[in-house]
């Protein structure tokens, strides 16, 4: 596995390594909300989509339930994804503000969209064990796709980025504080790959005010920006590393 996209997302869809996921997952899209009672569920892992010669890779957390779980698309038909592709489409990343589905006609230019676990987990919160199971599916994209910048979507989303930069011998040492709008660049091999942290768009933070779509479209500009100028430098004085 892992030599192209097709043979990764393909392992990825006949994953049932976590027997927990797999039962939530199957009863969701038999159990379904009301609003969404006479749609078809997908109901099984899903992959990452866009450009799969992407310099921007975004790392979600997991698939939403009656979302991803749903529509059988990282980031499609819940708030979460509203939040995600109306930054995307407003910094020049995707060819429409929404998602609905897999067929609605998006598409991404130089983004590619994942997550770290591929299932929708029970109250949003997978184990440690089924991030582990789960790591690998991310660690071959980021090798293949070998982006310039990684767009973490939450802690979560960025202890996998962490483990990725341990399994190519890089340690992120001492551990760098978890940030919205943290920015560090490392060398890998011989390419740097700049992290930029965001606070997940879920609802918990975005009807709280924790994270506003101010805040949030300026991670995805800076992107923008630092691809157009070329300048990966380490560049945020809040991007702080822990004592």
């Amino acid at each position: 596995m892992g030599h192209d996209i097709q043979s990764i997302n393909k392992a990825v869809i006949s994953c049932r390594q976590c027997p927990r996921l797999v039962e939530w997952r199957e009863w969701v899209a038999t159990h379904k909300v009301r609003r969404f009672r006479h749609e078809e569920y997908w109901g099984k892992p899903l992959t990452g989509f866009g450009d799969p010669h992407a310099q921007v890779v975004i790392i979600g957390l997991a698939p939403a339930a009656h979302g991803g779980n749903r529509t059988g698309r990282m980031f499609t038909g819940d708030d979460s994804g509203t939040w995600l592709m109306d930054a995307l489409y407003e910094s020049g990343f995707a060819s429409q503000r929404s998602s609905e589905h897999p067929d609605d006609g998006l598409i991404l230019s130089n983004a590619y969209v994942t997550a770290a676990v591929r299932c929708a987990p029970p109250k949003n919160k997978p184990t440690r064990q089924e991030a582990a199971n789960c790591f690998h599916f991310l660690e071959n994209e980021l090798n293949l796709i070998q982006p310039r910048i990684v767009i973490v979507l939450g802690r979560f989303a960025y202890d996998s980025f962490r483990q990725y930069l341990a399994s190519l011998g890089i340690e992120v040492k001492p551990p760098l504080k978890f940030a919205h709008g943290c920015q560090k660049t490392w060398m890998v091999n011989t390419r740097s790959v700049t992290l930029l942290m965001s606070y997940h768009p879920s609802r918990q933070n975005t009807q709280t005010k924790r994270l506003t779509r101010p805040m949030f479209l300026d991670i995805f500009q800076t992107a923008r920006s630092l691809l157009e100028s070329g300048d990966l430098a380490d560049k945020a004085p809040y991007c702080q590393e822990n004592p």
